[in-house]
C-alpha cells in the first residue's frame, strides 16, 4: 500500500476538515489556523511540499498576516480555495499571483483538485531532486530560512515581482543579491522571457557600447556581422546589472538614454530600437556614498533605484545558520546521506561573524567535506575555533557572542564609511538612532571617543 502524502491546509476553520473526506484516501491533512499568532518557524515535516490556503475573508488588512503565515510554512506550492473568481486588483488576486500555482472556486471539484495536487507534489519532488543533484551553490538556498530578516526580504521580492519598475538590490558580498534578482524574474510576468546578466566588473570600457547596445555589420574593424547587445537580448525579459557600482562614470553616462526612454541604438546604426526589459541592479557599496564621492551619477541612481531591497548579512540572520548548514551539506554530498555536524562545530558556526556571509558558509562546508576524519564535522574541519571542551552553551554565552558580532558590525561599518555614522547606519540597514543606541550598548565610550558624534546628533 502506498504511503499517504502530506497536505497542509491553512484556513480560518480548521475544524471543518470533513470537506476534504475524498482526499483523505491519498493525503494526510495537516491543518493550521491563520487567525492564531504567526509562528517563528512552523512545525511542518520536510515531506510536506504542497498546501491549500482557504481564506474566509481577505482584505488589505488581513493579506499581510496570511502572507506571513505562508512564508512561515515555507511550502513549494500552494492552491488557493476561493468563494468566487477574484477581481484583478483584489487582495485575493494578489495572494494568488504572489504565492499560488493554481486557484479553485466554489463549488469545489474535488476530483480536479486531487489531480492538480498530485501534479504539483510530483513537480516539487522533481525540483528538489534537481537542486540536490546539481552543482552545489549557495545561491540555491540563500533565500531559505525563517528568520524575520529573510522572511521580510522574500515578502518584498514577491511584491516587487508584480511591478516592472527598476529594482536595486544592495548588500555585502555573499548575501545572495544575484539569487534575489533571479527570484524577481522567476516570480514575475516576464518569467518566460530571457534573463540576461551583465557582469559590470568585467565590462571593458572600450567595449561597453558594443556589448550593451550591439553593433551593425561593418561598424568598425572586425565587425563582420550584426551583433545584438545585452539590452536587446533581454527584450521582454529581465536584465541584471550585477555590480553596477563597478561602472565608470563614462559607462554610466552611456546608459542614461536607455534608462529614461527604453531605446538603444546599435554602434553604426541609424535608427533607435525600442526595448522592453526590466532592469534589476545589484551593488555592494552604498550608491549614495559613491555619489558623495562623485564616483556615481545621481541621475543614474534615481533611474535604477525606484525600489530597493537590502539583503541581510548572515550575522543578522544567525537563526537560519543550522538549516542553511544542513541544506548546503545535502547539496555538497549530491543527494547522498550528508555528513553529521558535531555539537562543537554547530556552536562554532553560530558564533563566527561571517564576513563572507552565505558564500563563506558554503566554502567552509566544502572544506570540511574534504578534510573531515571523524564521522561528524569538527570545528577544525571548518577552519573555526571551538568554544572549548566541556563548555555548555548558555543564554549568557550566546548573548555574549551576539554582542561581539554587533560590536564587530559597528566597527566594520564605521571603518568602511570613514566614521560617517549616517552612512554606517544605512550600510547596516538600521536608523541612525538605532545605530547610536547600539554604540551606547557596546563599548559606547570607546566608540564615541574614536568616532565622535556630529553636533546635533541624538543622544
Amino acid at each position: 500500500m502506498n504511503q499517504k502524502r502530506l497536505l497542509v491546509w491553512l484556513s480560518a476553520d480548521p475544524e471543518n476538515i470533513d470537506q476534504f473526506a475524498s482526499l483523505k484516501t491519498h493525503w494526510d491533512i495537516l491543518p493550521f489556523d491563520y487567525r492564531q499568532p504567526i509562528p517563528v518557524q512552523a512545525d511542518v515535516p520536510e515531506a510536506a511540499l504542497v498546501g491549500l490556503v482557504q481564506p474566509d475573508h481577505l482584505d488589505e488588512s488581513t493579506l499581510p498576516r496570511l502572507e506571513a503565515w505562508l512564508e512561515a510554512l515555507g511550502l513549494s506550492a500552494w492552491i488557493a480555495l476561493l468563494p468566487s473568481m477574484p477581481p484583478s486588483q483584489s487582495p485575493a488576486s494578489q495572494l494568488v499571483r504572489r504565492y499560488c500555482a493554481d486557484f479553485h472556486t466554489e463549488p469545489l471539484d474535488y476530483r480536479r483538485l486531487a489531480n492538480v495536487l498530485g501534479h504539483l507534489h510530483g513537480m516539487a519532488r522533481l525540483r528538489s531532486a534537481a537542486v540536490i543533484s546539481g552543482i552545489p551553490d549557495y545561491r540555491t538556498v540563500v533565500l531559505n530560512g525563517q528568520s524575520d530578516r529573510i522572511r521580510s526580504v522574500r515578502l518584498l521580492l514577491r511584491r516587487f515581482a508584480e511591478s516592472d519598475a527598476p529594482v536595486l538590490i544592495t548588500g555585502e558580498p555573499g548575501t545572495g543579491k544575484d539569487a534575489a534578482a533571479r527570484f524577481l524574474h522567476d516570480h514575475s510576468q516576464r518569467a518566460s522571457g530571457p534573463f540576461v546578466v551583465v557582469n559590470c566588473a568585467a565590462l571593458p570600457a572600450s567595449l561597453t557600447q558594443s556589448e550593451l547596445f550591439g553593433h551593425e555589420k561593418g561598424a568598425f574593424t572586425h565587425a563582420l556581422s550584426q551583433h545584438r547587445g545585452k539590452l536587446e537580448l533581454a527584450h521582454q525579459g529581465t536584465l541584471v546589472f550585477s555590480g553596477i557600482d563597478e561602472l565608470t562614470l563614462a559607462q554610466q553616462s552611456s546608459l542614461l538614454r536607455f534608462l529614461q526612454e527604453g531605446q538603444i541604438e546599435r554602434v553604426g546604426g541609424s535608427r533607435p530600437i525600442q526595448v522592453d526589459t526590466r532592469i534589476v541592479s545589484t551593488c555592494c557599496t552604498p550608491l549614495p556614498r559613491l555619489i558623495e564621492e562623485t564616483r556615481f551619477r545621481s541621475d543614474v541612481f534615481y533611474r535604477i533605484g525606484s525600489l530597493e531591497i537590502r539583503m541581510p548579512p548572515l550575522r543578522q540572520r544567525a537563526d537560519d545558520i543550522p538549516a542553511l548548514t544542513d541544506e548546503l551539506l545535502t547539496a555538497i554530498n549530491a543527494g547522498a546521506h550528508p555528513l553529521g555536524v558535531s555539537k562543537a562545530a554547530r556552536q562554532a558556526l553560530m558564533t563566527h561573524s561571517w564576513p563572507g556571509n552565505v558564500r563563506e558558509l558554503q566554502n567552509r562546508l566544502r572544506q570540511a567535506q574534504l578534510l573531515h576524519e571523524q564521522a561528524a564535522i569538527q570545528p577544525q574541519d571548518l577552519g573555526l575555533s571551538s568554544i572549548g571542551p566541556g563548555t555548555s552553551p548558555t543564554v549568557s554565552t550566546l548573548t555574549a557572542f551576539r554582542d561581539r558580532a554587533d560590536r564587530e558590525a559597528l566597527a566594520y561599518s564605521l571603518a568602511l564609511t570613514h566614521h560617517n555614522v549616517s552612512a554606517a547606519a544605512r550600510l547596516l540597514g538600521i536608523s541612525r538612532v538605532s545605530f547610536y543606541r547600539l554604540m551606547d550598548k557596546h563599548n559606547g565610550p570607546a566608540l564615541r571617543h574614536s568616532h565622535p558624534r556630529q553636533k546635533g546628533s541624538p543622544p
